[in-house]
């Protein structure tokens, strides 16, 4: 009989901890998408956001530089490439990385339909709206399975 207790005991826990993993996964992946729309509606914050990275990663280069580790036209590429790196993720739409965290959530954390997947698939549809609407006035065609 404490055999069976135990293997039940040990099943369900297992159970409990996928659940509570793959809840929390969803939570995570609900709070990237509303980063995003976040960053939609204010630009400001991502262009902030995306600055800072830039300058960590300048002050990672000036201090490999300084110690030897990158010659001076490795330094100049490398810095080249970070700024590139910063503009195209300031250019990016912030609405289709949001569609796809909201989808990510939907999609590889469910079952269970936890809360944060519910938010996350009401959300979806009102920001894959938003995304189709931002690429029609930026005159960008697209075919609907281009956004999936």
């Amino acid at each position: 009989m404490s055999r069976i207790k135990l293997v039940a005991g040990v099943v369900l826990f297992i159970l409990g901890s996928v659940y509570l993993d793959v809840t929390l996964r969803a939570r995570t992946a609900y709070y990237e998408g509303e980063k995003y729309v976040q960053w939609h509606n204010d630009p400001s914050k991502k262009k902030a956001y995306f600055d800072a990275l830039y300058e960590k990663e300048k002050a990672d280069l000036d201090r490999k530089l300084a110690q030897g580790a990158l010659t001076k036209p490795e330094y100049s590429q490398r810095v080249v490439l970070e700024k590139f790196r910063r503009d195209e993720a300031i250019a990016e739409s912030s609405l289709k990385y949001a569609y796809h965290w909201y989808k990510t959530a939907v999609e590889l954390f469910s079952p269970p339909e936890s809360r944060w997947v519910r938010l996350s698939r009401e959300k979806m549809a009102q920001t894959k709206e938003l995304w189709k609407k931002e690429l029609e006035a930026q005159k960008i065609p697209y075919e609907e399975y281009m956004l999936e």
